[in-house]
């Protein structure tokens, strides 16, 4: 019998021949991860069964009433904590926007061939727990630590590597206060669903959601850089088609972003929106990892011109979605609306997106289709 080996059914990445469509296996990681269906940008806080979910692996078969995370490595005293002993620290809750980092991806030409979302892979949630820095306190962070590595208990075989699912932060950002790291039990008040990561998991304000491990089970300190699958190979910023190995800059925070609450109602397949002639409002979010929104702009004529929305401001917030609205006067024809953000470090979402294999941190403005009679 010929021997048989994980390189066998897990290949490398790789993308997608001119004309290539969704196939079979994208469909089934579609059928798996859901996004956020684009009517529910109306709630602030969204609710968990509308938050986009992607997950890695298979979601685990965990026990709340058995599950400990351990936190090791390059500290002073290890600790092993049960939920209890977690619940005992104080308590704090975020809201925070939460967006995938392949985001936009199927949008892509050429297309990196694997989860194909469009502009719905995110969500907004009230995220309960302890403070990360609290623990590491308590554990005592050495000197020479300067990454914590984080592994959940997700395990499977991703391009050849069998591994569970690990990622690491630096030092300054896991024991920092601005954002603070959480490590998560509660969404939106109630524990966390077993597909957000049940019982409990990692929430990074401002990064990208391959950061926030979930299903949580140990914390190492470790006194160099960590290297694993997802750190060193998966989400990397990777430029050129020809040089999938190539090293690349590392996927970190959240690009800015606005997205509309598509108008009117829509056609079944197409989701080509029908308005009526006259005053059409116009409403959604927006948001960035590196800071508050300041501007969002609605254009109706393919970005010739531009209407200013108006913009929530932050509030308590800081790493929550603002809200914005404005008004379009719809006349009779066929429109594409146009959405985009500029965050207060000036970045502003490119009406032509730059391209890289991994399809990450896409923020090409969106595009509405609506037919105005």
């Amino acid at each position: 019998m010929e021997q048989a080996s994980v390189q066998d059914v897990s290949t490398p990445g790789r993308i997608a021949s001119p004309g290539e469509g969704i196939g079979p296996d994208e469909l089934a990681l579609a059928a798996r991860n859901h996004g956020l269906p684009l009517e529910a940008l109306r709630y602030e806080v969204t609710p968990p069964g509308l938050h986009y979910v992607l997950v890695h692996y298979d979601i685990p078969a965990a026990d709340p009433a058995g599950w400990s995370l351990t936190v090791g490595g390059r500290v002073r005293t290890p600790l092993t904590l049960d939920l209890a002993a977690l619940h005992a620290f104080p308590a704090v809750t975020h809201r925070v926007t939460m967006e995938c980092a392949g985001n936009g991806r199927a949008r892509l030409t050429p297309r990196p061939v694997s989860q194909p979302w469009l502009v719905e892979a995110v969500g907004t949630a009230d995220w309960t727990g302890v403070p990360l820095r609290l623990v590491l306190a308590r554990a005592g962070v050495r000197e020479d630590a300067v990454e914590a590595v984080f592994t959940g208990a997700d395990h499977g075989v991703e391009r050849g590597v069998e591994q569970d699912y690990r990622r690491s932060l630096p030092v300054a950002a896991a024991t920092g206060d601005d954002p603070e790291v959480l490590i998560a039990y509660a969404m939106n008040g109630l524990p966390l669903p077993p597909q957000h990561g049940c019982p409990l998991r990692l929430v990074v304000p401002g990064w990208y959601g391959m950061a926030h491990v979930k299903w949580l089970r140990e914390i190492t300190l470790v006194d160099a850089p960590f290297t694993g699958f997802q750190q060193s190979v998966a989400y990397r910023y990777r430029r050129a088609a020809d040089a999938p190995d190539a090293p690349g800059e590392p996927v970190t925070r959240i690009a800015p972003r606005a997205l509309m609450v598509p108008p009117g109602f829509p056609d079944f397949m197409s989701r080509t929106r029908v308005v009526h002639p006259g005053p059409v409002p116009l409403e959604g979010r927006a948001w960035s990892g590196h800071g508050a929104v300041d501007r969002v702009e609605v254009s109706a004529d393919g970005g010739r011109s531009w209407i200013r929305a108006e913009v929530a401001p932050p509030g308590p917030h800081r790493w929550a979605w603002q809200a914005w609205s404005c008004v379009w006067a719809a006349a009779p024809g066929r429109h594409t609306l146009t959405v985009r953000a500029t965050d207060a470090e000036g970045s502003t979402q490119p009406l032509e997106q730059s391209w890289n294999r991994g399809g990450f941190g896409n923020n090409l403005v969106q595009h509405v289709p609506v037919l105005c009679c």
